[in-house]
């Protein structure tokens, strides 16, 4: 163990394993989750060489045969629980994806989601079984985010009770779908129905796109791979074109909407239940975030911990990175977002289930709430997560650029997440669009409920009155304070996008002119209203924790990211009052302050995240802290190491000097 890392831990103020078996949900679970990670990290067929020295084709066959693997092994083990299948395949996976990922988290649930009991019973022991490998075909070349303008054609054929699937353009191609190139023998796809001449809008679709004996491509289907990405090497995105496909009447996912025999067509309770997939993927993307965050944290942190560099004094030893001031500002924070967003997954987690089981119950009142936060979140975290990725990688110097941090790998498989699912912009303007409405139910005299009620006294709230007479919100030493003005800041904000909007109305803009003009402060109001839902979320979990030790320290990381979130956006405090310009001094001061009191216990925070070294997969994160040895080991093992001499230079260089 090094010894700097050994003493951080020693240094720390709580006992880290309570505050992990906070994370998990109790001592039992940390158990039970270690349990299982075990069974992958003792398993000789799991260990392999690292992908980093692989090419794309080779990191894709590995992908296949540990997906192989991990399926076999789940049904030898017996385990079947969602969580403890999440446990086991994030150590079996590592920082990648498996190559069926959408199997299961897309294609099973929209079965499960979307399908009739009839459905579910022909469809899910296949899917089980590995019979039926599946993904989820949405995006098309030329539409991703506004899914109401996909071309792809699901026509009703009553005289045959078949539907005709058509790609009628080049833009129409199925485009990106993960696990569609070459695994998937089916996909569910999203096309426009038609039935009896009349267009109804998306529907899901399971279409056979491969020989289930042969793999071959079926007749009418053209399928293959998109090519070398970003990153997600060793995933196979693919493109579907689709020319006459037939499938019967029964392959339409009619739980809610139907088309009858005779082609005539059933609404459904919603129209936003076709994107009830979409809305599970995002909120599992807010949970994604904060394993991403909490990752990078970990490893920047303890490789701070154990990097000594310059001179704080003239003639004494080198000090830990981490013991800068600057090295805090950039790491601390985002040590706190990364709890902050630890939190607010399990929370979304949590709202998804018990929404999806009103739906089930037949009460729909709550979808519009989910699918707005489900939205803003996924924008938020994200576009938080990736800045702050980078910033850790940074914050590592040099060899945080050496694909053995691991900090490459985790960016470009994290990046895409701001941009499928929905563009974070766009869904940010969808969040919008529900504060927008819930502000207006407000002052045509409803009372509305949900994270959106602090709007319901909007009306009084922002009255114009002089500064001197403004009370002074917030107190930067009071949690439940901050929570009040965040609160306020997004009541205000919206208040402005809409206030906004209604001038541009006014001066006779069309509805669609008017948003398009206003969709910077939209943008603010959503953000705003996110900002306050993890502030909120984040005070509420404390009332949970019983450990003085760890209330503390939580305590401490909660007020910093609130505080660290009001210096970023001091503007918009200070225009709604809720903040006067000698407090921004004050909160600089109280920021510094946290962030000493957060360092004895830096690397103790990160430890209960509880990554083990083959998750993280870094040589700087190593929990054992001896980075410089593994650095050197791993650099030894690179393939352009294998000789002493390669060939290029039998083939080019010597020729070139035996001229000279």
């Amino acid at each position: 163990m090094n010894p700097d890392i050994h003493r951080e831990r020693q240094n720390a103020t709580f006992e880290t394993e309570i505050l992990t078996n906070i994370l998990d949900g109790s001592a039992e679970k940390t158990c039970r989750r270690r349990e299982i990670e075990s069974l992958v990290i003792n398993d000789p067929d799991f260990q392999h060489e690292d992908l980093n020295f692989m090419s794309r084709s080779e990191r894709y066959d590995l992908a296949v045969k540990k997906s192989v693997q991990m399926f076999s092994k789940l049904k030898d083990y017996g385990i079947c629980d969602p969580e403890e299948i999440y446990f086991y395949k994030r150590v079996a996976r590592k920082t990648y994806h498996e190559a069926v990922g959408l199997h299961y988290v897309m294609f099973i649930p929209a079965l499960s989601g979307q399908g009739t009991p009839e459905q579910c019973d022909k469809w899910l022991a296949l899917a089980d079984s590995l019979k039926v490998v599946g993904t989820y075909a949405q995006t098309e070349l030329g539409h991703g985010t506004h899914i109401r303008a996909l071309e792809t054609t699901a026509t009703y054929d009553p005289s045959t009770q078949e539907f005709v699937l058509n790609s009628p353009t080049v833009t129409s191609i199925k485009w990106w779908a993960g696990g569609l190139g070459k695994s998937s023998n089916h996909a569910i796809v999203l096309a426009q129905l038609y039935t009896q001449g009349k267009c109804h809008g998306l529907h899901a679709f399971i279409v056979p796109i491969r020989c289930m004996k042969t793999h071959q491509p079926l007749p009418g289907v053209l399928v293959g791979d998109i090519g070398p990405k970003f990153g997600f090497d060793e995933v196979d995105n693919g493109f579907l074109k689709l020319d006459n496909i037939r499938i019967p009447r029964e392959n339409m996912l009619m739980k809610y909407a139907k088309v009858q025999p005779d082609g005539t067509y059933v609404k459904p309770p919603s129209d936003k239940l076709t994107y009830g997939t979409m809305v599970f993927i995002r909120s599992l993307i807010v949970g994604d975030s904060a394993v991403a965050l909490s990752k990078s944290c970990t490893i920047a942190i303890r490789y701070s911990a154990v990097r000594h560099q310059s001179e704080l004094r003239a003639g004494e030893p080198e000090p830990q990175i981490l013991d800068y001031q600057a090295q805090q500002y950039k790491l601390f924070p985002l040590l706190a977002t990364a709890y902050a967003f630890t939190f607010v997954g399990q929370y979304m987690t949590d709202t998804y289930h018990r929404i999806t089981g009103d739906i089930n119950q037949g009460d729909f009142s709550q979808l519009p709430e989910l699918h707005a936060l489900a939205a803003g979140l996924k924008a938020f975290t994200t576009w938080t997560v990736n800045a702050g990725i980078e910033m850790c990688r940074m914050a590592c110097g040099g060899h945080g650029y050496s694909r053995s941090s691991g900090l490459p790998d985790i960016y470009v498989t994290f990046t895409p997440m701001c941009t499928y699912e929905g563009e974070n912009t766009v869904m940010m303007l969808q969040t919008a669009r529900y504060l927008v409405k819930s502000y207006r139910q407000v002052h045509d005299g409803k009372q509305i409920s949900g994270m959106v009620s602090y709007l319901n006294d909007s009306n009084q709230r922002f009255q114009p009155r002089p500064m001197s007479s403004r009370p002074q919100v917030i107190n930067i030493n009071d949690l439940q304070s901050l929570v009040e003005a965040y609160k306020l800041r997004a009541a205000n904000l919206v208040e402005t996008a809409v206030k906004s909007l209604q001038t541009d109305l006014q001066y006779s803009k069309s509805q669609e002119d008017a948003w398009n003009n206003n969709s910077f402060e939209l943008i603010r109001a959503s953000d705003a209203h996110c900002h306050y839902v993890v502030v909120k979320l984040f005070a509420d979990k404390l009332s949970e924790i019983s450990n003085t030790a760890v209330y503390s320290v939580l305590s401490t990381l909660a007020l910093l990211y609130a505080l660290h979130g009001v210096a970023n956006n001091s503007g918009d405090f200070l225009q709604a009052g809720l903040l006067t310009i000698p407090q921004l001094t004050q909160i600089t001061r109280k920021l510094k302050a946290l962030m000493a009191e957060i360092r004895p216990n830096a690397v103790a925070l990160v430890d209960a995240f509880d990554y083990c070294d083959e998750m993280l997969n870094s040589t700087l994160g190593r929990y054992d802290g001896n980075v410089y040895e593994s650095m050197f080991e791993w650099a030894k093992r690179a393939p352009l190491n294998r000789t002493e001499v390669h060939e290029s230079y039998y083939k080019y260089m010597k020729p070139l000097q035996s001229k000279l």
